[in-house]
């Protein structure tokens, strides 16, 4: 079994006014603690879990504005061009204007298309891994928390 230490997603803090129960701190460290099991799943492609997530988004999402992939990716703009720079220089991405001269549209490349099937069985493999370990009732439910918490904080 795994040792639990103590962190804010200890059960024992469920008080939502102590800064142990809070949320955004609770999320942070869940999102570095599986982005770091992503990182290491899809190193042999080398990709990071983000730049990952770019390229399948681009494949649901071909020549998107700038602005647009951003907003899908809940990433402001300059994040998401410094994420974007490596994969412009490995060739996997293409940023090229729009049709609006002031729009840039971002694409995948066929070396991303390439890349992205490479690093599609790792990905499965880490997915798999974790939806295991959940168990699907867990993973499903966790999927509609996280996407009620990103519609709630956008509310603001």
């Amino acid at each position: 079994m795994h040792d639990m230490t103590e962190t804010p997603l200890s059960r024992g803090n469920r008080d939502p006014m102590d800064p142990g129960g809070c949320i955004c701190a609770s999320l942070r460290q869940a999102a570095r603690a599986v982005t770091q099991a992503y990182d290491t799943a899809l190193r042999p492609a080398d990709l990071t879990a983000t730049q990952f997530t770019v390229l399948a988004t681009l494949t649901r999402h071909p020549d998107l504005p700038l602005t647009k992939l951003a907003q899908i990716l809940v990433m402001d703009r300059t994040t998401l061009t410094r994420t974007l720079k490596p994969l412009v220089d490995k060739g996997l991405v293409r940023i090229e204007p729009g049709k609006d001269q002031r729009v840039r549209t971002v694409g995948l490349s066929e070396a991303g298309r390439a890349r992205l099937a490479e690093a599609l069985p790792l990905w499965r493999r880490a997915q798999t891994r974790l939806v295991e370990r959940l168990g699907r009732t867990r993973w499903s439910g966790l999927l509609d928390d996280l996407a009620a918490t990103v519609t709630f904080a956008q509310e603001q």
